[in-house]
């Protein structure tokens, strides 16, 4: 049986409203006041947006349309990726004057093990305090810390927090963290999935792990082993500042399953855009997009595209996108999960990065 592995020292790092805060920073007169970065037409989708904005019930992944009935008073501001990429550069090179161990997720956060760091610090509060205060100095933006001794208990105490916190949890004092934690905290559960718990009985960590392995392997398939070591505390994967890239993928999983190609392509809009939105992140575009459907059934479908050359256009992946589906609609009655991937990507192979598949529960997904 596995065990976790309490040498370690693991620090997870979250921008607080990156791109919401970049803008507020910027522009002062925007500071204090509910703003959204996305578009705010009808077939708009904001990316982020900023607390003031949060407490109205607007999120990242929201249509326009509906963030505007949530708060009239809100202001759009157009995404400036170029920016928030040269801010990230920023951080990430504060990041590297403690440690060479970074793992990036994307631009606004990262892992960084700094068991050995670079400025002999003994305390990692202490690590994680110092990185707050420059990141502080050097950008006029505040970050959330999660420090621990693994990567999943350190993700999930950076959002613990917010804004501009950090929170320490210790050994001795992760299981009964983990035991006391609704599902819904649990990085790598959606909403989807905490339904389905919450259908079980399965309310909190201490319910998840009165389940064997084999139990939890029957209800969740293969990521049922993994919950069954998280909710023990072990979680022993590496902070790998190196990730092999060969894909960039978005996919929502839906609440209700989906039939026509009217629903399919109008729900299909803002997943388009993310997934758009994430290539232009990583400056990374494929020659080939995929189209991932999984039916009601559990059934899944891929269906690719292939051109001689990267595509890089908006208006090229969302055509890419209907023609696939558009050809392939009698293949199913309905489904339940939709997904876009590019690959032959202009840069493959070991590098450094944010080369991770997205998932998300549209209505839950957030930039914290």
């Amino acid at each position: 049986m596995a065990t976790a592995d309490y040498t370690r020292r693991i620090i997870h790092i979250d921008m607080d409203a990156f791109y919401a805060s970049i803008e507020q920073r910027d522009y002062p007169e925007l500071k204090g006041k509910p703003i959204a970065v996305g578009g705010g037409g009808s077939r708009g989708v904001v990316a982020t947006a900023s607390y003031e904005a949060r407490k109205y019930g607007v999120h990242s992944a929201m249509s326009g349309f509906r963030a505007r009935q949530l708060c009239p008073q809100l202001i759009f501001v157009p995404t400036r990726f170029d920016v928030y990429k040269e801010v990230s550069q920023q951080v990430r090179a504060i990041f590297e004057t403690y440690t060479d161990l970074i793992e990036p997720l994307s631009l606004d956060e990262a892992y960084l093990d700094i068991t050995i760091n670079k400025k002999n610090i003994a305390l990692a509060t202490e690590v994680a305090e110092s990185i707050m205060q420059e990141v502080l100095e050097r950008t006029q933006l505040t970050c959330s810390a999660g420090v621990s001794y693994c990567k999943f208990i350190a993700k999930i105490a950076s959002d613990m927090k917010k804004p501009n916190g950090m929170t320490v949890i210790r050994p001795h004092q992760a299981l009964p963290f983990l035991e006391q934690l609704s599902v819904k905290k649990f990085h790598g559960v959606g909403k989807v999935t905490a339904e389905k718990m919450f259908h079980l009985g399965l309310k909190t960590g201490g319910d998840l792990k009165k389940l064997t392995k084999l139990e939890l392997a029957q209800r969740f398939g293969k990521v049922g082993g993994f919950y069954y070591n998280i909710v023990r505390g072990i979680d022993n994967r590496p902070v790998n500042n190196k990730r092999i890239r060969k894909s960039l993928a978005v996919e929502r999983t839906f609440r209700e399953d989906l039939s026509t190609f009217e629903e399919i392509v109008e729900t299909l809009e803002p997943i388009i855009r993310k997934f758009f939105e994430r290539l232009s992140i990583a400056n990374n575009f494929g020659r080939t997009i995929t189209l991932k459907l999984k039916t009601s059934d559990f059934q899944i479908m891929t269906r690719s595209l292939s051109k001689e050359y990267y595509v890089t256009s908006l208006a090229e992946i969302r055509a890419i996108a209907h023609e696939l589906l558009r050809d392939n609609i009698d293949s199913f009655e309905k489904i339940r999960l939709i997904g876009l991937t590019a690959s032959n990507l202009q840069k493959q192979g070991e590098v450094p990065g944010i080369g991770y598949q997205l998932k998300f529960d549209f209505d839950a997904f957030k930039e914290l």
